[in-house]
């Protein structure tokens, strides 16, 4: 039976006559560390599965990572892989995720973690204290992954001088979104001039970023959430958002329904606090959330049992 055209039948021979040119090449510039670097990387990468067998999974990302690592370490952007790996992942919904560490003692290690999974997944934002930003926005740079810094967080009870200073720092820093904590008390007190000054202080010490308002939903009345909507849209906010994740319950269907109901089209919704599963982060979508901020990010997107926690 004739050989394909395309089949070598020594290729292992091949690679390493390759690699050999490759090395000597590489010595003969004077780096010779990055020749041993080269061969490591070519061995490495090397498929141990047999060719002619070969399913086209497309997981060689996961299945050899270490390889994967070494193509970025010597300066790919993106891998290409085939339709089974990417298939695992829901790509649309990793698009309208914050993914988010907000816990007061979150480390150097955990935040690289996260920015990772971020660029990993392609989601659209990492979440962190506003601290964090610097660290964050370098580990983002180059990605399409923007950096959110919260303000006033998580009790919204700071002066709107505060919040401002704050977010216009976190914006020097890097952040390309804000999300900011309404001041509650004005609210419950219907001190709803001081509420929507302090909406609008961070906003303008915002832009050109977009500024997005947390509500609480947990803690307030029916009322008081179609007023917080009110008053955020009027004092331009881009979003209006359930939770901080660490206050009275989390973000319930139907308060997505009503702020959508309340915002109308021309304002975005964020669905926050105790969304865990790909089938939390659907209900909220199709209730009228735009963006999801979550902890649980790849549990979501890859339908894998999240741990049970806080931001």
């Amino acid at each position: 039976m004739a050989r394909p055209e395309n089949q070598i039948d020594n290729l292992d021979e091949v690679i390493e006559k390759i690699t050999s040119k490759v090395v000597e090449r590489l010595s003969q510039m004077g780096l010779g560390h990055a020749a041993s670097q080269v061969r490591q990387v070519i061995h490495e990468s090397a498929c141990t599965q047999d060719p002619e067998v070969c399913s086209g999974c497309g997981k060689c990302p996961t299945h050899k990572k270490e390889a994967t690592d070494n193509i970025i370490h010597f300066g790919a952007s993106r891998i290409s892989t085939s339709p089974g790996f990417a298939g695992q992942v829901d790509t649309k919904l990793a698009g309208m995720i914050d993914h988010t560490i907000l816990k007061a003692d979150a480390t150097r290690d955990e935040l690289s973690k996260v920015c990772k999974e971020a660029r990993d997944y392609n989601f659209a934002t990492v979440c962190v204290n506003a601290v964090n930003i610097p660290f964050v926005a370098r580990l983002l740079q180059g990605s399409n992954v923007k950096p959110i810094a919260v303000v006033g967080f998580p009790l919204g009870a700071e002066t709107s001088e505060a919040k401002a200073f704050e977010a216009k720092e976190a914006v020097r820093n890097g952040a390309r979104e804000i999300d900011m904590v309404i001041n509650a008390g004005a609210l419950k007190s219907k001190d709803y001039a001081t509420v929507f000054q302090d909406i609008k202080a961070v906003v303008e010490a915002s832009k050109p970023y977009p500024v997005k308002v947390i509500l609480e939903t947990g803690g307030l009345e029916h009322d008081e959430k179609v007023i917080g909507c009110a008053l955020s849209k009027t004092a331009g906010a881009a979003f209006v958002k359930t939770s901080t994740g660490f206050g009275k319950g989390g973000a319930m269907v139907e308060d997505i329904a009503l702020m959508r109901r309340i915002v109308g089209d021309d304002m975005q919704v964020k669905a926050s606090g105790g969304v865990r599963t790909k089938e939390d982060a659907e209900a909220m979508v199709k209730a009228g959330a735009n963006r999801i901020g979550a902890s649980a990010s790849v549990a979501i997107v890859t339908g894998k049992k999240a741990k049970v926690g806080n931001y």
